[in-house]
């Protein structure tokens, strides 16, 4: 996967990279267990300081998307539901609510927004959850 920064926009750039990298993990473009480059690596690859790099990791572990491996090298986690399902899913409502209050300002019907949603999804890597709920 490719990491790219906009340098004109407002976004700041860990932001940028932070939500490239989620995304490539929710999109199955990063595996759990794939390597990353070095924060050196990335810097010199991106032409951004190794500072940004660093922070960019350090949340996205503490975030549990990436784990550390001391002497190898940054990896991507597996993924854990650490959270309690309320929680869960508060997390989700809220995300969904900022999503749904930007979609009736952009002027979508609620329709638009489902067939939106229901297309999207196809591009996304789902886990898969047996029949009694746990997730494999």
């Amino acid at each position: 996967m490719e990491l790219q920064i906009a340098t004109s926009g407002r976004e700041p750039i860990y932001r940028q990279l932070a939500a490239q990298i989620r995304e490539g993990v929710a999109r199955g473009q990063l595996q759990p267990g794939e390597k990353l480059p070095s924060v050196r690596e990335l810097s010199r690859t991106l032409v951004v300081n190794p500072n940004t790099i660093a922070r960019v990791y350090t949340e996205l572990e503490r975030d549990g998307v990436l784990h550390t491996r001391q002497g190898l090298g940054v990896f991507v986690a597996e993924p854990t539901n650490d959270l309690s399902k309320p929680a869960r899913k508060k997390k989700l409502l809220d995300a969904l609510d900022a999503f749904l209050t930007a979609a009736v300002y952009l002027g979508y019907s609620r329709e638009e927004v489902v067939a939106v949603v229901t297309e999207r999804t196809k591009q996304f890597e789902w886990p898969r959850v047996s029949a009694s709920g746990v997730s494999r």
